[in-house]
């Protein structure tokens, strides 16, 4: 709780961006249980998303749903900080500069400084929804974008390396041993920012951390 401590003290808030997945479920569940709950000024807290599916936020394939279910329908945060992102309401560009405006009357019009920004990693490289061979990870000036990816739904919207590589604090949460060919690669690469792993590119100019299970760190699990 060190981040959510000095944040508020520095700049009267808390915000994250959280991921999508299945493996922030556990974070999820863990943060909104005592004792953490207790120990977050959720009045100050502002949840953001890194990126999300295009669908109806109550679809099972919603990173929202996900979130809400495990953690914003269990403590006391107040609506207004909640920071969801449109979908269905709007096409895909619009939604997405509608978030970008969001985000821009937050942070009054400076580039997203995320206290704390949660990635995930699929076993091709990707994060957030920054696909390789996509357009959006050599985004230059562009906050959020919509994207079509090979993955299931193709359509969604995704903060871009503009935001992302401005993060105080970025946790990748990594797991299963589809990921670790991939985890392998990533800690083999010379030169990130020519990398063809989206993940590789994004170099965050605050502190970075991974946090790995053993299957997908490749250690054996102790007997």
């Amino acid at each position: 709780m060190r981040i959510v401590r000095e944040a508020v003290a520095e700049r009267g808030r808390f915000a994250v961006a959280l991921s999508g997945g299945h493996t922030p479920a556990g974070m999820y569940q863990l943060w909104a249980a005592k004792p953490y709950s207790d120990d977050t000024p959720w009045d100050r807290t502002h949840l953001f998303w890194g990126d999300e599916r295009y669908v109806p936020q109550d679809d099972a394939l919603s990173n929202f749903r996900t979130a809400r279910e495990l953690l914003i329908s269990r403590v006391p945060i107040p609506p207004a900080n909640v920071h969801p992102i449109p979908t269905v309401s709007a096409p895909p560009e619009r939604s997405a500069e509608a978030y970008e405006a969001d985000l821009r009357n937050f942070f009054a019009g400076q580039a997203p400084e995320f206290d704390l920004q949660l990635l995930g990693l699929g076993p091709e490289g990707h994060t957030a929804s920054l696909f390789p061979g996509g357009a959006a990870i050599e985004e230059k000036h562009r906050w959020v974008v919509p994207v079509e990816v090979a993955a299931t739904p193709p359509e969604r919207l995704t903060l871009t390396p503009v935001v992302l590589n401005r993060g105080r604090n970025t946790f990748f949460l990594v797991s299963g041993g589809a990921k670790r060919t991939i985890v392998a690669a990533l800690r083999d690469e010379r030169d990130p920012q020519a990398s063809r792993y989206p993940a590789a590119r994004i170099q965050p100019q605050g502190r970075v951390l991974w946090f790995l299970d053993r299957a997908a760190a490749g250690q054996a699990a102790a007997g």
